[in-house]
């Protein structure tokens, strides 16, 4: 009996090991090929090497990464409309499976979808954010520098943070709206003539009586509303 219990069993085995070959797809498969790949459904090792899964070698004899994004693996040009920023030319290092699976999710994984890690791209180009992301429009951003690092991280937007007080502290006579120092959406300048108490000409008469004469630079020597800094403050680099 308990012969042909050990016989049953080594038979099922070499029976799924046997199908596992001569269906792979039906048997491994975790799910049918995204449609781009449709004539690829049961040729498994189109893309995966027996026991190494599947290779980037393999991804890059169809799809040619200095073409990426610009033509189609049959070398028709994408049209600018439907472009999206070829990228992959500044990855580090061919690396398909760390963003592609041409198979859905398993149906009982509920494991998110693989996200994109800005450290597969070089080091320049980490940087230079609006080389594939469209730069935001709204007031906060108008007239900002490119340089995205100084608010957000690459490993997510949000939160996105700015330390005010390295420029000037925001204390409780200065709580207004970004536009009252920062005109017109530009956040590059500043100007302290938003406010009706420091208009020009009284702000010139009384540096004068003190004997200042450069006041294109109110963070020189302001850094927040107590007062005049001993000698000058950080603000050097700043617009009047």
């Amino acid at each position: 009996m308990k012969r042909a219990i050990w016989i049953a069993l080594w038979l099922l085995l070499a029976g799924t090991i046997g199908l596992s070959f001569v269906r792979p797809h039906a048997m491994v498969s975790p799910g049918n090929l995204m449609p781009a790949h449709k004539a690829l459904q049961d040729d498994c090792f189109a893309c995966h090497a027996p026991f190494r899964g599947a290779s980037a070698k393999r991804c890059t004899s169809c799809h040619v990464v200095a073409e990426i994004g610009l033509r189609t693996t049959k070398g028709q040009p994408i049209p600018k409309s439907s472009r999206k920023p070829p990228f992959h030319q500044a990855l580090a290092e061919p690396d398909c499976m760390a963003c592609h699976s041409d198979h859905p999710k398993a149906p009982l994984s509920r494991a998110a979808g693989i996200r994109f890690d800005h450290a597969l791209l070089k080091a320049d180009l980490r940087a230079r954010c609006q080389s594939c992301h469209t730069a935001p429009r709204d007031e906060l951003h108008a007239g900002k520098p490119s340089l995205c690092s100084t608010c957000h991280q690459t490993s997510a937007w949000k939160p996105a943070t700015f330390n005010h007080d390295r420029y000037f502290a925001l204390d409780r006579n200065h709580n207004t709206r970004c536009t009252t120092c920062h005109q017109g959406g530009n956040y590059r300048r500043y100007t302290c003539y938003g406010c009706h108490e420091h208009q020009p000409a009284d702000i010139i008469a009384e540096h004068r009586e003190e004997g200042i004469t450069r006041i294109d630079n109110c963070v020189r020597c302001h850094r927040s509303a107590h007062g005049e800094v001993e000698g000058r403050g950080e603000g050097e680099g700043h617009d009047d």
